[in-house]
């Protein structure tokens, strides 16, 4: 069962609509009163209008004096329904809406209970016109019959769980239910497309899924890269963070994915594409014009992993340090480690600091690196930089995310809170 909610401020076109005298309202015939509440029985829209704004007359600071709801339930649940099943459902459905305190991520209370089943409502029963499926409308007063307010705040939310406890309650299973049943059969959809695909691409990803009747969606950051996406089929909506085991079918792992189901061609690309890789030092010189010098990073490093090739348990990623693009491989782990402390949706500059991480992390920059001020002493600082022998590529990866943020700082986007 689905149901929504809104506070309004068109309380007489809602009431005119859902009571079938609307002239937007085709089938008049499909619509059926199922009960009005607290006022008098067999009102037209204008009569039922009328009492309610006459219940908020004394409050001329609500300006959506009226609550717009939908409930549908599914067919089969319905079919045969009386008007009393009806009558009941609404019942049941207000007082689950009531009996709700909705908090937020810290626990304060954001939306207190509210009292529908006390308030003058109009309740109708509409069928659509070609399938027939049934759906109650209802338009509710603001301020109850004790002159308090009905809250309106995180109003969907309350609807939404107000018809997970009726379908609770009544033994009917819920959307929720249905789309996690699907799940495991899109997975498997998803593997057989990997296993068809000769080489790994977005392109061809989607290609394979679109034969199976699947339309892919990514989800794109700033610079163009693929941070997610959503399969569409029918009315159905998946994302790939639900899909597969273990996460294995994410955006940041499905190439991973891919290699293992192809582990000879994996290997046989990676010898192709290995090349030697020459490391030039860079000279530090300060020239007393203020320009930043080149770091020496290598010869301080306890640990020098190199990062260019392809191993086991490793995905390939690009990032952009001091004005050039660098190609690595780095693990698994340390990418979703990365990707969760800068998430994209909480921080405005996650991207700047993902990159500086990266540097850090593949030893292309250190966070010791330095100019003079000109008080005597070098540049380059004498601190070491690099993972010790006895750090685990997480810890160090935690290292150069705290670095990262100690030197640029976090920017929350507009709205947004860090759980």
């Amino acid at each position: 069962m689905i149901a929504k909610a809104k506070s309004i401020d068109h309380g007489i076109r809602a009431v005119l609509y859902v009571s079938g005298e609307s002239r937007n309202k085709k089938h008049p015939e499909k619509i059926t009163c199922i009960c009005d509440n607290f006022m008098p029985q067999g009102m037209d829209a204008s009569g039922i209008w009328t009492e309610m704004r006459f219940a908020t007359m004394n409050r001329p600071d609500i300006k959506n004096n009226v609550i717009r709801m939908e409930i549908s339930p599914a067919m089969e649940h319905t079919k045969d329904f009386t008007i009393k099943d009806w009558q009941q459902l609404w019942r049941d459905f207000a007082a689950a809406f009531d009996n709700r305190e909705i908090t937020d991520d810290d626990g304060k209370v954001i939306s207190v209970p509210t009292n529908i089943s006390g308030s003058k409502s109009t309740v109708w029963l509409h069928r659509e016109s070609d399938s027939g499926i049934p759906h109650l409308h209802a338009v509710v007063c603001r301020i109850d019959e004790n002159g308090n307010i009905n809250n309106d705040h995180a109003i969907h939310i309350r609807a939404h769980r107000a018809a997970e406890q009726v379908v609770l309650q009544r033994g009917w299973i819920t959307a929720r239910h249905i789309h996690e049943s699907r799940i495991p059969q899109v997975s498997e959809d998803c593997m057989e497309a990997l296993r068809e695909l000769d080489e790994w691409s977005w392109e061809g990803y989607a290609e394979k899924l679109a034969a199976r009747g699947y339309e892919l969606y990514p989800r794109k950051d700033n610079d163009g890269v693929i941070r997610g996406y959503v399969l569409h089929k029918g009315s159905s909506r998946f994302k790939g963070s639900e899909l597969g085991k273990g996460r294995n079918l994410t955006a940041s792992r499905i190439e991973r994915t891919w290699e293992k189901l192809h582990p000879g061609q994996t290997e046989q690309e990676s010898q192709t594409q290995r090349q030697p890789v020459v490391t030039t030092p860079k000279l530090s010189v300060h020239n007393g014009t203020g320009h930043k010098p080149q770091p020496i990073i290598s010869q301080n490093n306890p640990i020098s992993e190199d990062y260019t090739e392809w191993q086991p348990n490793r995905q390939h990623t690009e990032f952009e340090h001091d004005g050039k693009n660098y190609k690595r491989y780095l693990p698994d782990k340390v990418l979703d480690f990365l990707n969760d402390e800068f998430d994209h949706r909480e921080l405005a500059n996650w991207q700047t600091l993902q990159n500086l991480a990266m540097a850090y992390f593949t030893l292309i920059a250190s966070p010791y690196e330095m100019t003079s001020g000109g008080g005597g002493g070098g540049p380059q600082s004498d601190l070491k930089w690099g993972r010790d022998p006895e750090e685990d590529e997480i810890e160090f990866a935690r290292r150069c995310a705290r670095e990262a943020s100690h030197r640029i700082g976090k920017q929350k986007k507009s709205g947004m809170k860090r759980k």
